[in-house]
C-alpha cells in the first residue's frame, strides 16, 4: 500500500484554490459573481418551472443555467433593488431541436436573491420584448 503525503499549504493558498484566484497580482481571470446573484438566478428559474408545470413539461432557456452576471442575456437589470430576469421557455428540448418558445417569463428577485418580489409576466412570448433569443 502506498501513502500519499498531504500537500502543505497555508490558508491563503487554500482560499485561492477554492475561489479560483491566484496569488499573482493583476486582474483576475474572471469577475466574481456574488452569492446573491446565484441565488436570484436559481430562484427565478425555479419560479418559472413551478409556474409552467414542472420540469417534465417545461424547460427555461439555457441562459437561466449560466452565471448570473452582466453577460447573461436573461438578466435585464441588476442593482441594489434586485434582479430582473426575462427569458423564454418551452417543452423539454425546445432549444436543442430549434423549436419556438411557448412561454416568456419576467420576474423580479430581491437584492439578496432570496425573495420573489414580483412575477411581472408569465405567458406567450411577447413580440415587443427583447427576451433571450430563441435557438437558431
Amino acid at each position: 500500500m502506498r501513502f500519499v503525503r498531504p500537500l502543505a499549504m497555508g490558508a491563503a493558498s487554500l482560499s485561492a484554490i477554492l475561489l479560483g484566484t491566484s496569488g499573482f497580482s493583476g486582474a483576475p481571470a474572471q469577475a466574481q459573481v456574488t452569492f446573491s446573484a446565484v441565488r436570484a438566478l436559481n430562484l427565478a428559474r425555479n419560479v418559472a418551472v413551478q409556474q409552467n408545470g414542472g420540469l417534465s413539461v417545461y424547460r427555461p432557456a439555457q441562459c437561466m443555467f449560466q452565471t448570473a452576471d452582466a453577460g447573461n442575456e436573461c438578466l435585464v437589470s441588476m442593482d441594489e433593488d434586485g434582479f430582473v430576469f426575462r427569458f423564454l421557455g418551452g417543452v423539454p428540448g425546445w432549444e436543442q431541436f430549434q423549436m419556438p418558445a411557448s412561454v416568456e417569463t419576467e420576474v423580479r428577485i430581491s437584492g439578496d436573491g432570496r425573495t420573489v418580489q414580483q412575477l411581472i409576466y408569465n405567458g406567450p412570448p411577447r413580440p415587443n420584448q427583447s427576451a433571450a433569443p430563441e435557438a437558431q
